[in-house]
């Protein structure tokens, strides 16, 4: 009796002490699974702030190179009197004809607002009187003929051939070479562009191009513009395309931006968002073969 009294004695102290491992376990268990899902939510939370931030940084990044612009040359409120910046030269001139004193040894780019007054700004293209129209250019003078005096005047083709030359000088400084070396070739052309949507691939502006590839003939560009950045229209900003750092110039009204034609130059235009953009190109040969004369009023 007294062994079949101390069986169950045995068993309760063992049942008792495996409950109290149970509840040790269970404590544990759950002290353990608090602690897993507390770093768990810290987990959590890190990998939201982390995906955050790094969605963050690929949606800068995505728009950085939707605008390819990181940094500003010039910017439209600056007034600014000369900035020239030099970069080495591409290998797109060794594939034409040299001309000592004139093809681009030194390259680069440059912007001044002082060549021009905004005044000065309201001419138009008077060379070769070109339009946009569809997959082709119209030639003003065709179109008008003998009218074409009831549209401009000798001042206005002396105004032009005035702007022009103090461009050319002024690219022929910052190059170090003679202007007299310097014949202006064609196209040159007036620009207008607005945030109407393209009809033909002549229309679509904003793919990067390199002039002198585009064009053959032409060794230095410029540009004159005829309106303001943000205050005429949006977007329309001008980029050049280098690697890993692309450059932009905001257009003003008489400022005039030039640069050597080659590769090292590869640029575009922004999409207009609104407004309308006005500007300007004229362009120079070393090359006389490819020279033509400035305007005249028949």
């Amino acid at each position: 009796a007294a062994a079949a009294k101390a069986v169950p004695h045995r068993l309760g102290s063992v049942s008792f002490a495996y409950v109290g491992l149970l509840l040790c376990s269970l404590r544990s268990a759950r002290k353990s699974r608090s602690q897993q899902e507390t770093r768990w939510r810290w987990l959590k939370v890190v990998f939201l702030l982390s995906s955050a931030a790094v969605g963050g940084l690929l949606s800068w990044s995505y728009l950085s190179a939707e605008d390819g612009v990181t940094e500003v040359l010039a910017r439209h409120s600056e007034n600014l009197q000369d900035k020239f910046i030099e970069i080495p030269c591409s290998e797109d001139y060794d594939s034409h004809k040299r001309f000592e004193g004139c093809t681009p040894r030194k390259c680069g780019r440059g912007v001044t607002d002082v060549v021009i007054t905004r005044e000065e700004a309201s001419i138009l293209d008077l060379h070769s009187g070109a339009l946009s129209l569809g997959k082709h250019f119209v030639n003003l003078y065709r179109y008008f003929g003998d009218k074409i005096q009831d549209i401009f005047t000798e001042e206005d083709f002396a105004l032009y051939r005035d702007v022009r030359q103090r461009i050319q000088q002024r690219i022929a400084q910052a190059f170090g070479i003679s202007s007299a070396s310097m014949y202006l070739t064609k196209p040159t052309f007036f620009s207008r562009i607005n945030n109407t949507e393209a009809k033909t691939t002549h229309d679509e502006y904003w793919h990067p191009h390199v002039d002198k590839v585009t064009y053959g003939s032409f060794d230095y560009t410029s540009l004159l513009y005829l309106s303001d950045y943000t205050e005429d229209f949006g977007g329309g900003r001008f980029v050049f395309m280098d690697t890993g750092s692309n450059k932009t110039i905001e257009p003003r009204a008489g400022r005039v931006s030039f640069f050597t034609s080659g590769s090292e130059n590869l640029h575009r235009v922004e999409k207009v968002h609104w407004g309308t953009r006005y500007a300007i190109t004229i362009s120079f040969t070393c090359n006389p073969d490819h020279g033509i004369g400035d305007p005249v009023l028949m």
